[in-house]
């Protein structure tokens, strides 16, 4: 998309509907219409962040329009509805992005679909993009900037590495001194500092990743119990068994047959 009068190469812009506009690619916004009394959420696929804005302003979304971003454009009305109540950001607060949402938000950047089946994959995604967001906020899952004051800007940077790296490398055998080195800490900050960012040890957050895993496997694949554990980096079924029902309550194969019969 061009600017006619400039010649500068715009946002894709995609109307949801009254209530949302996606601004999608580099590149200046544009002018258009959005819905009454907005907000925005943009997302720098670079740094893998979310930047809030109350009230955005062309000026402000154009700041850093030589990078890739998804800019999601939505009636406040609307947020306050998908998330039952009034949403407690405060203009400009900026979250890194998790894997959950990470794997959302690249599949709408990365889209390669034919062009008719493209714009409704991507406003599909956008919306699921802004669900998944709300609801990690509202669980607390969504981790500011330098969330610990003890913490500074490069060494919580450093540690969203560390934490991608046990999302992307949960089924490899992961040790304290490959994460400290993939992420550039020493082992002593990696470890006070995971826990001051995120609340829990190394270990909790690779055994949480794992298990997480594993109960998608459940539900969506046909492999044996002890299949699913050993691919989850458990050396037997037994082991497996006792973790997730540690973790989750239920059995492995109790879990698998509640859910299916749910």
């Amino acid at each position: 998309m061009t600017d006619g009068n400039t010649g500068t190469t715009l946002m894709e812009r995609i109307q949801v509907s009254h209530e949302m506009v996606i601004h999608l690619g580099s590149g200046p916004v544009g002018e258009g219409d959005w819905p009454a009394n907005a907000a925005a959420f943009v997302v720098d696929y670079a740094s893998a962040s979310l930047i809030y804005r109350v009230k955005p302003t062309l000026r402000q979304l154009d700041r850093d329009s030589d990078q890739s971003r998804l800019i999601l454009i939505v009636a406040r009305a609307a947020v306050t509805r998908l998330l039952g109540c009034k949403l407690d950001m405060d203009d400009g607060d900026r979250f890194h992005i998790p894997a959950s949402l990470r794997a959302i938000v690249f599949a709408v950047r990365d889209c390669s679909y034919h062009e008719g089946a493209r714009t409704p994959y991507r406003v599909a995604k956008s919306i699921e993009s802004l669900c998944e967001l709300l609801h990690l906020h509202q669980i607390a899952d969504l981790v500011p900037f330098a969330a610990a004051g003890t913490l500074s800007m490069a060494d919580s940077q450093r540690l969203m590495v560390a934490r991608r790296y046990i999302e992307d490398r949960w089924s490899e055998k992961i040790t304290l001194d490959s994460i400290a080195r993939a992420c550039g800490l020493n082992r002593a900050k990696l470890t006070r500092g995971f826990r001051d960012l995120f609340s829990c040890s190394v270990a909790d957050a690779i055994v949480e990743q794992r298990l997480g895993e594993a109960k998608q496997m459940l539900l969506v694949t046909d492999l044996p119990v002890s299949s699913i554990g050993y691919r989850c980096g458990y050396l037997n079924n037994a082991s497996f068994a006792r973790a997730f029902s540690r973790h989750f309550g239920l059995a492995p194969t109790q879990y698998r047959a509640a859910r299916m019969a749910a």
